[in-house]
């Protein structure tokens, strides 16, 4: 979920057979990349015409620790979780108990959009495919850095988030209609989300390791540790450090990417989607209609040429199916999903039309490694020269971090010496946003503070940066800066409040600019 736009580049393919056997000299140069990358550690599962021919990691489980990764080390696997979830709907589908194209309050009567005939008409399938009319990641600071709310609460606040587009016109990308997923699945099945995705989806599926919770994650000693580079000007600059694996996101979003999985079980996985449902074991976890139906393309996503060295990899076409991205190139198929949480990104690639499957997982945020690996694989796996992908993707993600750090450092070169307008117990009060909820702002010994209610931990000073712009200076130093900017009335007071973050590349879950907090009246 996190992430997910770098994680999205498209991998090359061609439609030439796959070759035996992943390349030689591999893990020297997994291991070179991880070492130059500054990456803890790595690990990577291919599956070939139904059989692992690779499950491995490289380096360390965290930094400063001996530990190393191996194939069992469970590493956070975010967004790459919405197929999961995808799978665990096919099999109520199976069974009878829903439809894909069954209306959501049919199951959940008392689930509403913001837009009531948009409630009377979405469907299971639509939650799953992002053309529901949401901007790109709305809702994600319910959950984002950290969260308090229930998911059924946290499904409860779709109703006052308003509408970016028209219903089924646009692609946009969300994490908060997986959660009605989630949420869809505790209704008909009896089971919360997490336990029928431990007990139906991976324990069925033969991923033993693998867990659907903080706490059986917490509880695996074979556990890879999140980190990230938060100390420099921007968010992936300067070196790895250790991120606090118990500041989370919120556990309502389980659904769209909560899952953690080590190589051996991303093996299995493989196995069951090129398999079309199939159990390595013998069975089926779902049906080969409903593997067909996940598989299925529904909503277009615009095509943007990527940038300099990367630009042979833009597709002729791009889809977003049930939980995955369907996309060409040269005539071959490629399925495949990114996912990150703070600390820690995905790749989970599948070639139907050669029988392979490939995913990379890495615990820090250096896409230039996690890609370079991919596409090392998918190059090989079509018989295409070695094109050096990961000097390709570092140049790129290099080039991205300079531009992030120079966009930040020319605005603050020049702020208007202008302002605050008020004194600044003025600024001080609640205000409220329908979807989010309260931030509060106090005046304090050191000035203004502001506090994030709906967020556990989410608090820090205002600075003043010029007019009646302030810039928060969180107590969490990974959690990403935000312009708040008050505008007054007529009489001089507060009569909104608007936020957008400071940091010209940050994440887009850190949707500030959704937020239209209105001051709480007091009612004594």
């Amino acid at each position: 979920m996190k992430l997910r736009h770098l994680l999205a580049l498209p991998l090359l393919a061609l439609a030439t057979p796959a070759l035996a056997d992943p390349p030689g000299g591999l893990d020297a140069k997994v291991e070179a990349l991880r070492k130059a990358s500054g990456a803890p550690g790595i690990a990577v599962a291919i599956v070939e015409h139904g059989k692992t021919t690779l499950a491995r990691g490289w380096g360390y489980r965290k930094l400063g620790d001996p530990a190393k990764v191996d194939a069992d080390t469970i590493f956070q696997t975010g967004s790459t979780g919405k197929a999961f979830t995808a799978a665990a709907l096919a099999i109520l589908v199976d069974q009878g108990k829903i439809g894909w194209d069954d209306k959501v309050i049919d199951h959940m009567p008392w689930f509403r959009m913001y837009d009531p005939w948009v409630t009377r008409e979405i469907t299971v399938r639509d939650l799953l495919v992002h053309h529901s009319g949401l901007g790109l990641g709305a809702g994600d600071l319910l959950f984002v850095p950290r969260g308090s709310l229930s998911r059924k609460e946290t499904v409860k606040r779709l109703a006052y988030i308003k509408p970016a587009t028209s219903f089924r016109s646009n692609y946009a990308y969300d994490n908060i209609l997986y959660m009605v997923a989630g949420q869809l699945i505790e209704e008909v099945s009896g089971k919360s989300w997490e336990d029928f995705m431990t007990s139906e989806v991976l324990r069925r599926g033969g991923m033993g390791t693998a867990t659907a919770t903080y706490e059986a994650r917490w509880a695996t000693a074979d556990r890879a540790f999140p980190h990230a580079r938060i100390g420099g000007a921007v968010r992936g600059d300067g070196p790895n450090s250790v991120l606090d694996e118990r500041e989370e996101l919120g556990r309502a979003a389980a659904p769209a990417g909560g899952l953690a999985l080590s190589a051996n079980d991303l093996a299995q996985w493989l196995k069951i989607q090129l398999g079309h449902g199939k159990l390595p074991g013998g069975g089926q976890l779902f049906s080969e209609t409903q593997a067909a139906e996940m598989w299925k393309g529904v909503t277009v996503q615009p095509l943007t040429p990527y940038p300099g060295s990367l630009a042979p990899l833009t597709p002729k076409f791009s889809t977003y199916a049930l939980g995955w991205e369907v996309e060409d190139y040269k005539g071959a198929r490629i399925i495949s999903h990114g996912g990150g949480v703070f600390g820690s990104i995905t790749h989970v690639i599948l070639l139907p039309d050669q029988d392979v499957g490939i995913a990379v997982v890495v615990n820090s945020e250096d896409v230039a490694l996690l890609r370079g690996v991919a596409h090392l694989l998918v190059d090989h796996y079509l018989g295409i020269p070695d094109q050096d992908w990961p000097k390709r993707f570092g140049e790129f993600m290099t080039a991205r971090i300079e531009g992030g750090k120079a966009a930040l450092s020319a605005v603050k070169a020049a702020p208007a010496k202008v302002g605050p307008s008020l004194s600044l117990e003025r600024y001080a009060g609640t205000y409220r946003d329908p979807w989010y909820g309260d931030v509060a702002v106090t005046q304090g010994t050191d000035g203004l503070r502001i506090d994030f209610k709906t967020t556990p931990r989410m608090a820090g000073r205002l600075v003043h940066w010029q007019y009646d712009t302030f810039v928060t200076r969180f107590d969490d130093k990974a959690i990403e800066p935000a312009y708040v900017t008050f505008a007054l009335d007529a009489d001089g007071k507060v009569s909104r409040v608007t936020m957008k973050p400071e940091s010209t590349i940050a994440d887009f879950s850190y949707d500030y600019r959704d937020l239209d907090l209105r001051p709480v009246e007091d009612k004594k």
